[in-house]
């Protein structure tokens, strides 16, 4: 059946809400003066995206505590994000750190049964079946009344802790912190380096020295990861380490042994850091083959949300060129009528035209939880990184003198667009996987 690439009326409605809170909080002389300042991140805006609208918890199922929506609604409100070059780590918290931790979530549910994947309740979709002590597997959604009785039941034993039949239990630490995702009361950043993509091996930048005395289950780590997106912000980090076997450990961006150094980046709206470990305590998430999938899932998740962003960075570029071209005039003519500034503007509407097709698909793949979803994830980031670097430099070179200046937002889309081709794979990266993946033999030499 052929993919919806359109926007639903939930989604143009939260586009509608993000656009006119971003309008008056996120002006772009507000973001370039923060640029200047010591904290780039605007703390005041991102509590209330994050808790007050629940940007936070949107991929979060409502048993825990979130709207239970897809990537849909977040690649639609990361258009207004890259639209608005907002300053906010949504990014690394609501998409790639909540990612990993929702495949964390599910690969411990399916260990311990039906009764812990009540708990999480979370899945994919389809028809409930029957879980191993009996009740509904909660890891295939029921819809009408019956969802609702039984997602009350599972709101209820996630409340009181309690693990079903098998007697109380405490809550799977993925669990624990996605609920505090979800109502905004953290914020979480995966440790890996802004450049790592989807298909890249389990990182080994931090590693396991020992054990922690007086932590049951806790170890410590060692190791510096350079140059990691939204982790100024962040109150816990989940670290990829490596050890017998690999694991993703939870550690906390405040704790002893932990120290983030800023750097000073292309895109200062969204800074980097270098994270050290010294001996920092941290508990498990994910080991061996779960772990390698959670941290899969974050990759893919932050590669396809960052696509939606590029693709409404594009958009807001191309209509700010437009704008400015029916304006401006030259030889006592509108610019915008010059046969050659209209064929650059048509090649680049259907550039980004064609790349809204491939992001809209990726974010449907993944909320579908579609096989086809790493083509097209790599499809999209392709495509969308080279029309939102496109867009950006056509938009300063056809604003002319002005769009040269820093007082003008066009440096700022520039910025963010080159910074953000490289997060998460580089365009070239993702072509080179997509011909993998789709089995297209490499060019003749």
């Amino acid at each position: 059946m052929a993919v919806d690439l359109l926007y639903s009326e939930t989604e143009r409605d939260l586009a509608a809400a993000l656009a006119g809170l971003l309008a008056s909080q996120a002006a772009p002389a507000d973001v370039i003066a923060r640029t200047e300042r010591p904290e780039t991140c605007d703390a005041k805006l991102w509590h209330t995206v994050a808790a007050e609208i629940g940007i936070a918890g949107l991929l979060i199922p409502e048993a825990l505590g979130g709207a239970g929506a897809s990537y849909r609604e977040l690649a639609t409100a990361a258009e207004q994000f890259g639209a608005a070059v907002a300053p906010i780590p949504y990014l690394g918290s609501a998409a790639v750190a909540t990612a990993v931790l929702l495949s964390a979530a599910r690969a411990h549910a399916r260990d311990r049964g039906a009764a812990d994947a009540g708990r999480v309740g979370v899945g994919t979709g389809g028809a409930a079946a029957p879980g191993v002590d009996g009740t509904p597997d909660a890891s295939q959604p029921l819809s009408g009344p019956a969802a609702a009785v039984r997602d009350a039941a599972l709101r209820a034993r996630a409340a009181s802790g309690s693990s079903g039949s098998s007697g109380s239990a405490p809550v799977w630490p993925a669990a624990g912190l996605l609920r505090q995702l979800a109502d905004g009361t953290i914020t979480a950043a995966l440790a890996v380096s802004v450049g790592t993509g989807p298909l890249a091996p389990f990182p080994g930048d931090a590693r396991v020295t020992g054990r922690a005395e007086g932590t049951p289950g806790a170890v410590q780590l060692r190791g510096t990861v350079r140059a990691v997106p939204d982790a100024l912000p962040a109150d816990i980090l989940l670290v990829p380490a490596d050890g017998v076997p690999g694991a993703v450990y939870v550690v906390e961006a405040n704790a002893a042994g932990v120290h983030r150094t800023p750097l000073t980046s292309l895109d200062m709206t969204r800074q980097l850091c270098d994270i050290t470990l010294d001996d920092a305590l941290a508990t498990p998430v994910a080991v061996g083959a779960a772990a390698e999938a959670a941290l899969s899932a974050g990759l893919a998740a932050g590669a396809a949300v960052l696509a939606a962003e590029q693709l409404g960075l594009a958009q807001r570029c191309l209509d700010m060129t437009v704008a400015y071209v029916r304006e401006r005039r030259q030889f006592g003519r509108q610019i915008g009528s010059f046969q050659a500034v209209k064929h650059r503007l048509a090649d680049l509407w259907t550039t980004i035209t064609l790349a809204r097709a491939a992001s809209r698909y990726a974010a449907a793949c993944l909320a579908d939880d579609d096989k086809d979803a790493p083509v097209a994830v790599a499809l999209a980031k392709s495509a969308c990184c080279d029309a939102a670097v496109t867009a950006a430099q056509e938009c300063v070179q056809l604003h002319g003198g002005i769009g040269f200046t820093w007082e003008h937002p066009a440096h700022l889309y520039l910025k963010r667009a080159k910074a953000a081709s490289v997060a998460y794979g580089t365009p070239g990266a993702h072509r080179a996987a997509l011909a993998a993946l789709v089995n297209l033999p490499p060019p003749i030499p």
